[in-house]
């Protein structure tokens, strides 16, 4: 494995946006997540791509958090969706994402999604036939239910980004969570060359696998990151970058580094433990221009 630093960093620079002025040009992300229990997680997501550098956020969530989503976060449009009787988005979601598809160049699923059963019917409804273009990130319980949905991934092959936990790797491969542990590249490496996507196995030593075989490794953060929400800027931050035309494995690369280096800076002011994941995306653009 190649590790994720600097080096493999300045060998693979982000795309240029400095001539991209317009909001349309600067990469469009829609996103969809959020529920009952997790009503703010798509602020955290929708926060991370715009700091990311993408020009317009539209954030889908389940109609009772939708107006308080709006006001907490001014700079992204809100779509109102239908909720189930378990405040998880319902499969009628589909019906008003559908329609955004072809008006997006990412779509991120999952975040603060908690139901694997109400996913899998939400991304069967609606991944099964996308449109030419945009990218796609799964997280949360978008990817423990993919061990159901069949071949729903087979037309986004070679644009898909996953960023599963050891958790969700075990839901969807099957396996016993300690074995996915135990050998997390070969797990990252056969689900990203199986399902045609770049993988993103999160744990204290994140590997990075992508359908050909590469595969990194990044070791930094520190144990600050390991808190509520950071999954969900982890997964903005990724969204974000693949929005102003990243390829998926440079996107999740860089997404890990910046994630994982706004981490250490806070932790460096605050401390190693007691961060908030409200307090990472802030840093992205800092750290984006090298400063």
């Amino acid at each position: 494995m190649t590790p994720l630093d600097r080096a493999w960093l300045d060998s693979n620079p982000l795309p240029d946006c400095d001539s991209a002025t317009d909001k349309n040009s600067r990469g469009r992300v829609l996103l969809a997540g959020g529920s009952a229990l997790c009503p703010g997680a798509l602020r955290l997501t929708a926060e991370a791509a715009l700091r990311a550098g993408a020009g317009k956020v539209r954030a889908g969530t389940i109609d009772q958090a939708a107006i308080g989503l709006g006001l907490l976060l001014p700079e992204c449009a809100v779509l109102a969706l239908p909720a189930d009787e378990d405040g998880e988005l319902a499969e009628a979601a589909a019906e008003p994402l559908r329609a955004g598809l072809g008006r997006c160049d990412v779509l991120a699923l999952g975040p603060g999604m908690g139901s694997r059963d109400a996913a899998g019917r939400l991304v069967r409804a609606l991944l099964a036939d996308p449109p030419e273009g945009p990218a796609l990130l799964l997280d949360a319980a978008a990817i423990s239910c993919l061990g159901e949905c069949g071949g729903t991934l087979d037309r986004w092959h070679g644009r898909i980004v996953l960023t599963p936990h050891f958790g969700e790797m075990a839901a969807l491969t099957g396996e016993d969570e300690d074995a996915i542990g135990a050998d997390p590249a070969r797990h990252a490496c056969e689900a990203a060359a199986r399902l045609g996507a770049v993988v993103v196995l999160k744990s204290a030593r994140t590997v990075i696998a992508a359908p050909d075989g590469e595969t990194l490794h990044y070791e930094g953060g520190g144990s600050g990151l390991a808190t509520g929400g950071s999954g969900d800027v982890l997964a903005g931050v990724i969204a974000g970058l693949l929005a102003r035309g990243a390829a998926p494995l440079l996107a999740a690369a860089w997404g890990v580094w910046l994630h994982g280096e706004a981490g250490r800076r806070v932790s460096a002011r605050l401390g190693p433990i007691g961060l908030l994941a409200r307090e990472l995306p802030g840093e992205v653009p800092t750290l984006m221009a090298g400063r």
